[in-house]
């Protein structure tokens, strides 16, 4: 890169006093709660097998049928209804009932394509920069793109405690996001025996990232439970039980 193109560059990123900016839409809320913006992206977490998934599949069904699901409420422009759904881990048998499940919560029938969501299965795919170049291209040739999940950014590194490779990661979501005005959906996983993170991208997700989630399974009984207890961040912080009923988890 040549002087003159930093010389374009430092022009082009100057803030004026005088510039007029619009405040991001509010896309996704939970209640009263805003816990997502286009131009943003935000991060769920939790520990294996606390319905980190689950809640995750609510957000997208309420995205895509542009409305209310459960206590998640969408409400995105109309050039920007289409989502984009990446699983980097789990079988196209699984990714099919996670989509299916997404169906079921939004009232749409599982026997025809959906409008408005694209589901891709990535775990046949063995270099992350792979995997991550598939979710570049669809991001950027999918047209009216609002929303897209990535259930699995560990899968898109080679090491998960490579700082370098994680600040390259959090670099491109914060870049795909900007360039393309959508809000991305993260989901990282938690350590068993702790609160901690099990890849190094965590804090800079967490520090970088307008929302985050944190998922936890309340068992009533072997067969039932609750829907994840979830906090968002920034404050004021609200924790959100999803209505009082008793939800079975299929």
């Amino acid at each position: 890169m040549n002087t003159t193109d930093y010389e374009n560059i430092c022009q082009k990123s100057l803030i004026h006093i005088t510039d007029e900016f619009a405040l991001p839409p509010f896309v996704l809320q939970a209640g009263e709660a805003i816990i997502g913006t286009l131009g943003n992206f935000s991060v769920s977490t939790g520990k294996a097998k606390a319905k980190k998934t689950f809640n995750v599949s609510a957000i997208v069904a309420a995205a895509l049928v542009n409305g209310q699901v459960l206590e998640y409420k969408a409400s995105f422009p109309k050039s920007k209804r289409n989502i984009l759904y990446f699983d980097t881990e789990q079988s196209p048998y699984h990714c099919q009932l996670v989509m299916q499940h997404i169906l079921r919560l939004g009232g749409q029938p599982i026997d025809k394509e959906p409008e408005h969501l694209e589901f891709s299965h990535l775990r046949d795919f063995a270099a992350p920069n792979k995997r991550r170049e598939i979710i570049r291209y669809g991001i950027y040739n999918t047209p009216n793109v609002g929303l897209v999940v990535i259930d699995g950014n560990r899968d898109l590194m080679l090491d998960i405690n490579n700082s370098a490779e994680a600040t390259k990661l959090v670099g491109d979501l914060m870049q795909w996001t900007s360039e393309q005005n959508i809000h991305i959906q993260t989901v990282l996983h938690l350590n068993k025996g702790d609160e901690t993170h099990e890849d190094i991208s965590a804090p800079n997700l967490t520090t970088r990232q307008r929302q985050s989630f944190k998922s936890r399974r309340i068992a009533l009984n072997p067969s039932e439970a609750l829907l994840p207890l979830s906090s968002f961040v920034p404050p004021p912080s609200t924790n959100l039980l999803f209505g009082s009923r008793k939800w079975k988890i299929r």
